[in-house]
């Protein structure tokens, strides 16, 4: 006889309480195998994609897309015959984070221990409960969440297939529709191979009325404060608020560095490499940092301490279609130029694509703005909730700069940017951040110096 069971919402990892359901890849009906990715979430860091711990057909779903839900509430009900051999609610509990991390992978990783009376064909379970898991939790005040086999469930409404399948996109497009209330089905695609671009969304968005519950009027638009955002704006109101914050700034010339940078583009160990400024910019803050390391510490309010660290953990501030994510790179004051570089370029390409991992954005130590590919020249960033400082980089523009000195002094048109350091000053004083910033300019205005 079949068995109804529940899959609840699983902690994502990073102490995250709610997710956001993105999409659903199945509809009541349809029939699942274990691991098949059933459901794509936003939590506020990152998109996983959670793949089912049972196997069966689709009883309901419990939410719709755009719903936001508790971690242990249960999403989704599958009917299904006991499974042999299945793993314990231990061997069982993944993480969605590995789901993440893995779903393109052509193995599938164990979330638990193996055993050796484990029958081989058994699937590995990904993320979840697990078959035989205990049932989720109950939140007070609610009903029980578990749901009988004979107890008929409405599933919760969803876009008809043939509408899904029209709308091909990629998950942040997807959620930008959501928050603007435009209906995929209704946009016209521009984008290769048919794909409906963040553009399109935009162009739907200022031509067709979205749901009345994110209209006010017709000049106004209210978008829910949802994922990214949402953990953004808590983040950023509590570190303002707690860590006093300090700002600096230093223009400079930059030329050497833009000169090093041609010089070592044409070389064959970068040839395949995107050399940017900003990977050299890098290189001269964690060279700073070596000699400043007060500034690669934390405070530690409960126990009235100072924690220096060994390891710089260098985030770098990536702007994505879902908002400002600040994933890191570990151990980045052991990397070399090239390998600094290429870290750079996969985690853009990784937060652009909406795919970086909760784990991959905590334990930051310090952090990079790079506001000047906007143009902008300057800014005061606020520190990452628990870091000491933070670099702002302004735009590299052409300048009229004075060279030389004395009788030899002339005005020549040169590189000049302006970095801005915000810091913490319950860690760092006056003195050790100004050092901190002139060493990283000093460093970048003459590179040569980086060597010593």
């Amino acid at each position: 006889m079949a068995e109804i069971q529940q899959f609840a919402l699983p902690d994502v990892g990073e102490g995250l309480t709610e997710a956001e359901i993105v999409s659903w890849a199945v509809q009541p009906g349809d029939t699942v195998t274990t691991n098949q990715i059933i459901v794509e979430i936003e939590t506020a860091k990152s998109l996983v994609e959670l793949p089912s711990p049972f196997a069966g057909e689709v009883v309901a779903l419990h939410f719709a897309e755009g719903d936001t839900v508790d971690v242990g509430e249960a999403i989704i009900s599958i009917a299904s015959g006991a499974l042999d051999g299945a793993p314990d609610a231990d061997a069982g509990a993944g993480t969605a984070a590995d789901a993440d991390a893995d779903a393109d992978a052509d193995e599938a990783i164990d979330a638990g221990p193996e055993t050796d009376d484990s029958p081989e064909e058994e699937p590995k379970l990904l993320v979840g409960y697990g078959p035989g898991a205990p049932r989720p939790r109950r939140r007070r005040g609610t009903a029980d969440p578990a749901v009988p086999a004979e107890t008929p469930i409405e599933p919760a409404t969803a876009a008809p297939a043939e509408a899904v399948a029209r709308a091909r996109c990629t998950p942040p497009v997807r959620k930008l529709a959501k928050d603007l209330g435009v209906d995929l089905a209704t946009v016209t695609p521009t984008g290769p191979a048919g794909t409906i671009t963040q553009d399109d969304v935009l162009s739907a968005a200022a031509t067709h009325r979205p749901p009345a519950s994110t209209v006010v009027s017709s000049s106004e638009i209210r978008v829910p404060i949802r994922g990214v955002r949402k953990h953004t704006a808590a983040a950023m109101v509590s570190s303002a608020f707690t860590a006093p914050h300090v700002s600096e700034f230093v223009t400079f010339d930059i030329t050497g560095t833009m000169e090093l940078r041609a010089r070592l583009a044409a070389r064959r160990e970068f040839a395949d490499v995107k050399l940017s400024p900003l990977s050299l910019i890098a290189r001269a803050f964690l060279r700073a940092i070596e000699r400043t390391p007060a500034a690669n510490s934390r405070w530690d309010d409960a126990a009235q301490e100072i924690v220096q660290l060994s390891e710089v953990n260098l985030g770098i501030a990536a702007a994505t279609p879902r908002g400002l994510v600040v994933p890191n790179i570990r151990s980045a004051q052991g990397l070399g130029l090239r390998e600094l570089s290429e870290a750079i370029a996969e985690l853009a390409a990784t937060a652009r694509a909406g795919k970086t991992a909760p784990e991959d954005m905590a334990h930051g130590t310090a952090t990079i703005s790079n506001f000047g590919v906007f143009g902008v020249d300057a800014g005061t960033p606020i520190l990452n909730p628990g870091e000491t400082v933070i670099l702002g980089v302004g735009s590299i523009t052409r300048r009229p700069w004075v060279v030389g000195t004395g009788d030899a002094e002339t005005i020549a048109p040169r590189w000049v940017t302006t970095l801005s350091l915000s810091f913490d000053h319950r860690v760092l004083d006056g003195q050790q951040a100004s050092e901190l910033l002139a060493d990283t300019a000093a460093f970048l205005s003459e590179p040569e110096l980086a060597v010593l």
